[in-house]
């Protein structure tokens, strides 16, 4: 059970968003029929230029980054729950994302996931 202390976004992998839920959604599949949607796609195989702190966020990591934005200026509604629709890869680069991104690890959890 989670710490009721921890303010996180909570995130769910493949369940059905509730009106107030969140949605970060593959390209690709069909949007749910509730819920606040950001697409992403998965990045292109390839090298990054620069060091690691310079490198991009990635597109998964922007998506996440943009939807606590909208969230927090009133863009979307405020939700408290995440849910990623996504193919097993897109599910995959997802849950690297919500680990390997500093940013993205403060603001939502990973667990029950």
């Amino acid at each position: 059970m989670g710490n009721a202390n921890d303010t996180r976004i909570q995130v769910l992998f493949g369940a059905a968003p509730g009106a107030m839920d969140a949605v970060l959604l593959e390209e690709g599949l069909e949007p749910p029929k509730q819920g606040y949607v950001i697409r992403f796609a998965l990045a292109k195989p390839g090298h990054f230029p620069g060091c690691f702190c310079c490198q991009p966020r990635g597109p998964i990591a922007t998506a996440l980054g943009q939807l606590f934005r909208d969230r927090a200026t009133g863009k979307a509604p405020y939700f408290k729950r995440l849910t990623i629709l996504a193919s097993p890869a897109g599910e995959a680069a997802a849950r690297e994302a919500l680990t390997g991104d500093a940013v993205s690890r403060a603001r939502y959890s990973l667990e029950n996931a």
